[in-house]
Order: C-alpha cells, then structure tokens, then sequence
C-alpha cells in the first residue's frame, strides 16, 4: 500500500499553500477558471507525490520481490472518487452559488469521506495477513488528515466563490438603468407609466444671483426663533463668541441711474450760471449791496411797531404776564405791600455784588526790574570777588582746604621758582606747561558745565516763541483778496508753524480769511507778510481760549459752507464781519 508519511506531508504543504496563495490574490473576474485549475493542481501534485514514493519502494524492494507476480496496488484515490469531486466543485464561478448549493456540495463531500472510511477499514482487515518478511510502510495518512485536506480545499473554493459573488454584485449595483421608451418616443417605467423629465432652461448669472438675493432677503426678514442659551447644559457664559465679519458682495446699480444723476448736475450747472447773471446785472444797477447785506442781517422777532407786554428786562422780576395786572387794584398799591408780593427777588436789602478779577489779570504781584549803571555792576562785581576770596582765605587758615599752588607761566617762571629753574630748566619747563593744561583744561570744563545742551537750548528757545495762553490768546482776523498763489499759501502756512501759531484759511471767492492765534509779536509779524498781498486787518483782540488747532486751508464753494465751518469752532461772527466788510467795499467799487 502506497502512503504518504510525515515527512512528504511536510514537503507537499509549501507547494499546496503557494497554489492557495495565488490563487486567492486574484480577485478579478478570472477566478471563475481559477477554482478548477487549483483543485487539478493539488491532485495532480498528490498523484506526482504517490508516484515518487511507489518508485523509492520499488527500487528497496527489488531484490525481495524480483520474480513474484506483482499485484495490482490499491489507491486511495479511485477514479470514482475522482469523478465525485471534479463534479463537485466544477467551475463554482460559473454562476452565483447560492447557500442551498453549498451545503448539498458540503453535504456530498461529507458522504463520501464517510464511504471512504468503511473502504479503509475492508482494506485493512485484508492486509493483516501479508507476511512480516515485507517491509512495514512508513506512515499510512489517516482519515481525520485526508478529511481535513479535503475540508480545507472546500472553504477556499467557497470564499473565493463568495468574494466573486460580492464583486459582481457591486459592479451590478453602479451600472446605468436601462431605457425605456415608447412607441411616441417618451420615457416610460417598467409599469409603462411616462416619466416627466426636468427641462433645464439655459440663463444667465445676473438672472441667477438675484434670485438667490430674493432667496436671502426673504431668509433674513424672517424673525429667528428665540433660543434661550441659558437652558442648554452645553452652554458656558464664560466664553465669548467674537463677531464675524459680514461678507462683502457685488452692488449692481439700476439702469439709468448714472444718466439721472449727469442730468440733475447739469440742471444745477445751469441754475448757478443763471443766477451768476442775475447777480452781474444785479451788481451793475446798484441793487446788489443793499440785498446782501438784507441777507446776512439778523431777522428780528417783533417788528419795531409792535409793544411787547412786558419787557425782556422786566419779566426776570415780573410774576404777571402784563403790565396791567400789576395794578389791578390801583395805582396806590404800588408803593405797598402788595406790589412787593407781584415782584421777584425785591427786598428791603441791598445786595453788593462780590468783585471779580479781571480774567486777563496776572496773579503775580507786579515788580519793577531795577537797571543798575555801569559803574555801580562793576562795583557789585568787585564785592563779589573779595567776599569769596576773603571765605577761601579762612578756610586754608583753619586747614579746611589745602594752599593752592603757585600760579606759574612762562613769563615769571624764574621769578617764582627761583634757584629751581637753573637747576633742571627742562623738567621746570615741562612742570609750567602741564600747569597751564590743567587750568586751561578746567576752565572749558566750567564753561562746558553751565553751557546748555541742546534740548535745553532748544526748550529755552521754544519758550521764547511761544506765549503764555493762561491769561488769554491773541487773535488776528485778516481779509486777503487772492490767495490762489500756492507761494503764497506755503508762505502763511510756513510762518504760523514756525512761530507756533494756531488758526485757519479759509479760502472764498472775493473773501479769503484768514484767522492767527498767537502772541503779539507773532501776530505783527504775520501782518508784515500779508498787507503786501492786499490783505486787511479786519479784527484784533484776545479770547479766553484757543478755538482753533494746527493751521490749515478749506475751501468753500458757498458762503453757507463757510459759515457752517466757523460755527463749528463757534466763532461764526469772524465770516459775518468779513463777509459783510468785502461785501461793502465790492458795492462802493
């Protein structure tokens, strides 16, 4: 009997998990051809393996066995069991196979290995009275090790089988739909019912971003649902949600609209054209003056013909809304008890109102400087000098500070040295000059201690140039007649800064005003730069307060503007007065 030991088992594994290997990596449509050829393979390998082993036998036998009739061996492996098999698991990627089909097959495998078993069993009861002479055959492979083969071989072919399924059935999954149409040409489903397809109309963008506009301006007037933020258990008041920027998007403008707005500035083009005639002829009769300056003069409330009840001066003290009601009840009571109960704030006291102080008035008791002459400085001098020389000489007498050393130079150096300077004159010389260095070297030291730095120098000078606005600010109002000249405009802007002026131009058609903040000098300078320019003083004078910051040029196209402006600073009355001065002198001209 033919068997497999262990050893050839061990060998034949390799081979039979490679051919498993290769064939499950392929997970393609090819593994319907794959199962058969693995399940021929391994047979054929188990068949090649038997046959080795039957010619290792034959050749250790030949001597024992040369002469006798050989005997037809039996095989494990018969050809109807050959048959059962390769009918069982033919071509399992053929067709789906479905969970019945598998356990029939699973069913078959196991009837057979059943049947083989009882085969075994016959065989070995015929075989036990072969002689002992013949030799005992290595390893005979047991039924639970051919089973499990078999069982094995079983589950890969049923894995492969399922995993082709599983891919067939997803390609099947993404495939397009079948169509179907009639006998007009429509669409229809498998029930013959017509399907309405979507038309889709061609358009364009613009169309497309307004109605998604409409879409979210309908979204936003729709009131959100209050949420209380408080009642959710995710909430936390400690954390602060920063706000997010609103996203910028294209403003298409309406169709005409540009053209409306062209035409309204060429209506009022026109307007001021017309009315710049008007006012030239107006000018040229004379009747230009009297109607600029009714323009500019205040409107009075009551007109002069008309009585007020009461005067403004005496409704402060007045508890009547007339004059008459004061003496209702005869003249007589207006010396009485009764005319002191219609007045206000009328006693029998007098009232002396407390003295103020001028607002512009120093705090500081005023001194007179005291010039001395030239003679009497020199004097002073001189007293100076022996008080400190007299104080130095007291301290060396009481050894506070030790004797200054003699003051040598070149010119009395033999007359204070003495018998020293003929002794060694080189040294001596050298001894004089090094004195002179020292004292020369601390004298520019001294001076170079009281000299000021230059952020000192520079304050001190800042000082000088700016006033003290504690008291009050002087103010220049001047009217120039041109100032189209930008030499001009740099010069007056170049002097205000460096004289630390305040102040501002405005810039008007026949009215240029310009407006100084500073001190007198400053403002005489200031003059001096302008009246060669046809410029006039029009107003000088102090305020308590600055009104204006650094200074700087606005044009205004309308006398409105301009007034506004100088309203902002609350100092409007600066353009009446030269408004009305310009406007004067243009009628007398």
């Amino acid at each position: 009997m033919a068997s497999l030991s262990k050893r050839d088992l061990e060998d034949l594994k390799p081979a039979v998990d490679e051919t498993l290997r290769q064939v499950l990596d392929m997970l393609t449509p090819l593994l319907e051809d794959s199962a058969p050829k693995f399940v021929e393979s391994l047979f054929t390998t188990i068949s090649r393996k038997q046959a080795e082993i039957k010619t290792r036998k034959r050749s250790a036998l030949k001597d024992d066995e040369f002469g006798k009739p050989k005997r037809k061996k039996f095989s494990h492996f018969s050809e109807e069991d050959d048959i059962g098999l390769s009918s069982t698991v033919e071509d399992p990627g053929a067709s789906q196979l479905s969970s019945a089909q598998i356990k029939s097959m699973m069913d078959s495998a196991r009837q057979q290995i059943i049947a083989r078993k009882t085969q075994l069993r016959n065989v070995n009861g015929s075989n036990s009275s072969v002689p002992a002479a013949r030799a005992a055959p290595t390893h005979t492979p047991s039924v639970s090790e051919t089973q499990a083969l078999v069982n094995d071989a079983m589950q890969k072919v049923q894995r492969a089988a399922e995993i082709q399924a599983r891919i067939k059935a997803s390609m099947e999954a993404t495939g397009p739909t079948d169509l179907i149409l009639d006998d007009l040409g429509r669409t229809v489903d498998a029930r013959g019912r017509v399907i309405q397809l979507p038309k889709f109309v061609p358009t364009i963008k613009a169309n497309i971003r307004a109605k998604r506009r409409e879409e979210f301006k309908a979204t936003q007037q729709e009131k959100p649902q209050d949420i209380n933020l408080n009642s959710s258990r995710f909430f936390d008041p400690r954390l602060s949600v920063p706000e997010q920027r609103t996203k910028k998007t294209f403003k298409f403008f309406e169709q005409g609209k540009f053209e409306r707005i062209a035409q309204r500035i060429r209506a009022k083009s026109q307007l001021e054209k017309l009315q710049n005639e008007i006012a030239q002829a107006a000018k040229k009769t004379g009747i230009s003056s009297a109607t600029k300056l009714a323009l500019i003069t205040p409107k009075k409330v009551t007109s002069g013909t008309e009585t007020p009840n009461v005067e403004w001066w005496d409704s402060v003290i007045l508890k009547t809304e007339s004059y008459t009601d004061l003496y209702r009840d005869g003249p007589q009571t207006s010396s009485g008890k009764g005319m002191s109960d219609r007045l206000t704030g009328i006693t029998h006291l007098v009232e002396h109102p407390i003295q103020m102080r001028p607002p512009a008035e120093s705090t500081k008791p005023v001194e007179i400087p005291i010039y001395l002459t030239k003679k009497e400085r020199k004097k002073l001098r001189r007293q100076r000098r022996r008080e400190a020389q007299r104080e130095m000489s007291e301290k060396i007498r009481l050894g506070l500070e030790p004797p200054p050393e003699p003051k040598v130079r070149m010119a009395n150096l033999m007359r204070v040295l003495g018998t020293e300077a003929v002794q060694d004159p080189t040294k001596v010389e050298a001894h004089v000059r090094a004195q002179m260095e020292k004292r020369q070297k601390t004298h520019e030291e001294a001076n170079a201690a009281r000299k000021l730095t230059d952020e000192q120098r520079k304050e001190k000078k800042m000082r000088k140039i700016k006033e003290d606005t504690s008291l009050g600010v002087n103010v220049a109002l001047y009217r120039v007649k041109d100032l189209r000249n930008p030499a001009r405009k740099f010069k007056v802007e170049a002097n205000c800064n460096q004289l630390h002026m305040t102040g501002m131009v405005v810039l008007h058609k026949d009215v240029n005003v310009v407006v100084v903040e500073g001190d007198d000098d400053e403002d005489s300078d200031e003059e001096g730069e302008t009246k060669s320019k046809k410029c006039v003083l029009v107003w000088e004078g102090m305020t308590k307060e600055r009104h204006f910051g650094e200074i700087r040029f606005k044009q205004c196209p309308t006398e409105s503007i301009a007034r506004e402006l100088f309203k902002k600073h609350n100092v409007e009355h600066y353009w009446d007065l030269c408004h009305s001065q310009a406007i004067l002198e243009n009628a007398d001209s």
